[in-house]
This record gives C-alpha cells, structure tokens and sequence, in this order.
C-alpha cells in the first residue's frame, strides 16, 4: 500500500482511538457508581472497614490504599516487605512501597518476568533496596530459601500470591513473623467452607477454579499462626491479616470469613489511567 492510500485511512484510526477513548470514561464512570453504591451499604458503616481505602498505584486492585491504610494504623517499624510471586513489577502489592522508599525481597520463579525485573528495577536492585530470588516456590523449602538469602523473620509486609499452593507456602513460614499479610483467597468457595488444594508442591496454577484456599480455610490457618483475618479487597482477590498483637481495636470484628468476605468482582481490577512504570529511565 502507498502511503498516498493509508493517509486516506488515518481518520478512522483516530476515531477508533476516540471512541476508545470514550469507552473507557464511560466505563470508569460505570464502576464508579457501582463501588458508590455498594459502600453505601450498611455492612461498610463501620469506619474500621477497610473497604472505603482502596486505590490502585501499581496493585491488581485496591490494594496499594489498603496496605497504606493498615499501616496508617498499626504503624512500621522497618518498612520492609517480602513478596512472594511479583510477576514482572509493575502490577503486585508492594511496588508502590518501593517507590516510597521501603526496600525488601521479591520472590519470581518465572524467568521471563525476572528478567524483566532486572531492567525494569536495576536502580533499587543496584543500590539493594530490592533482592530479587529467581526461584520457584515449593511449601518444603520455601522457608530455608528466605533464610539463605537474609530474609529477617521480622519484617512490616508479607505478600502471597503463588496461585495453586498459596495456603501450603504461607503455612510453611511460621516461623516468620511480619506485621501484617496479604494473601491471595480463592473467592468462588463459599466463606463458612473449610476448603485448600492438597499440597502438591509440583503442580501448577491450571487455570481453573481449582486453586488456592477459600477464606475460611486462611482465617484458620492465619489463627494458627497468629493473624487475625481483618478484610478483603472488593475485587475478591485478596486477604488482609495482621498480627494478632497490633489489632486491638483498629478494625471491624468479628474476624472471620463469614464477616469479611467479598465475592468474585474481578472487573474491578482493570487498571484505570496511564500504565503502570517505576521511572522515565
């Protein structure tokens, strides 16, 4: 094609963008109102809900406003995080902290999205405000990983995401102790049902509904370790816990799953805005 002919065509490739454009206003505008109707609720009276806090940076969802706002609460005390399944960076749970400052330890066993984060993030990884660990993660030896790369048992975020065997990793790591937890719950299990994947740390995320633990099952297990189950992001994605001595009164009991729980809304989770970068390198 001569550039004479597509030069006929560019009007409509500039309307195409328009009425994207406008599409996704008139999207954003839509999950507006529904989020302003559903806080309007009676259950998201209570002023310790988290709900009211969200706000996407870099997380899937809103979980950057959340963790902010429980540490608005329950203070730092080394502004330190460890994450567990980052994917390449730019869309988890604790980018937004980096970005403010906090240094810690990413966990990707994906070599692709590792990469990436060697180019993406060589400043921090340069200056050591972030470790990268290139490893799969399997329940038996996630704890003496942490350990041969310094990873403290004190430390203010711990972020999960490992898709399939979430619940058997997080209950591997007892003898970590940070401030407060977000772990990934699979929302399609009703919240009174006690229900996790076997541990078969070999396996993998098949895309299904089979994954992970329902919400029940993580209150329980964060109980047994010493977390008490204080909400859950309205995409239905995530579980927020802190530890059971920096609770008191700070959010809305009681701390179970039938209380917390949020179903699956996970067209909530499409970014809104520019996309997502840590700098202009």
């Amino acid at each position: 094609m001569r550039i004479d002919e597509l030069g006929g065509r560019l009007p409509i490739v500039r309307d195409l963008k328009r009425v994207r454009s406008e599409l996704e206003t008139l999207r954003a505008a839509r999950i507006r109102e529904y989020l302003d109707r559903l806080l309007a609720g009676e259950r998201y009276a209570d002023p310790r809900r988290l709900a009211r806090h969200e706000a996407q940076v870099f997380s899937q969802g809103g979980e950057d406003g959340t963790i902010a706002e429980i540490f608005r609460r329950i203070g730092t005390a080394s502004r330190t995080f460890l994450e567990i399944g980052v994917g390449d960076g730019l869309e988890n749970n604790t980018t937004f902290l980096l970005w403010q400052g906090w240094s810690g330890w990413w966990v990707e066993g994906n070599g692709e999205y590792a990469a990436r984060i060697r180019g993406t993030f060589r400043a921090p990884l340069a200056e050591g405000k972030l470790t990268l660990i290139e490893s799969f993660v399997r329940s038996g030896e996630v704890a003496g990983l942490l350990e041969r790369h310094h990873v403290p048992a004190e430390h203010d975020l711990f972020s999960l995401d490992i898709d399939r065997n979430t619940y058997w990793a997080w209950a591997a790591l007892g003898k970590f102790r940070p401030r407060a937890a977000v772990i990934e719950y699979n929302a399609s299990i009703p919240p009174e049902v006690d229900w996790k994947v076997e541990d078969r740390p070999e396996r993998a995320w098949n895309g299904s509904v089979y994954f992970g633990a329902g919400l029940k099952a993580l209150e329980n297990l964060g109980r047994e370790l010493g977390y008490s189950l204080v909400g859950c992001g309205l995409t239905g994605a995530n579980a927020f816990f802190v530890r059971d001595d920096l609770v008191g009164d700070r959010f809305a009991p009681p701390y179970t799953a039938e209380n917390h729980y949020e179903p699956p809304r996970y067209f909530l989770a499409r970014r809104q805005g520019h996309p997502a970068g840590f700098s202009d390198d």
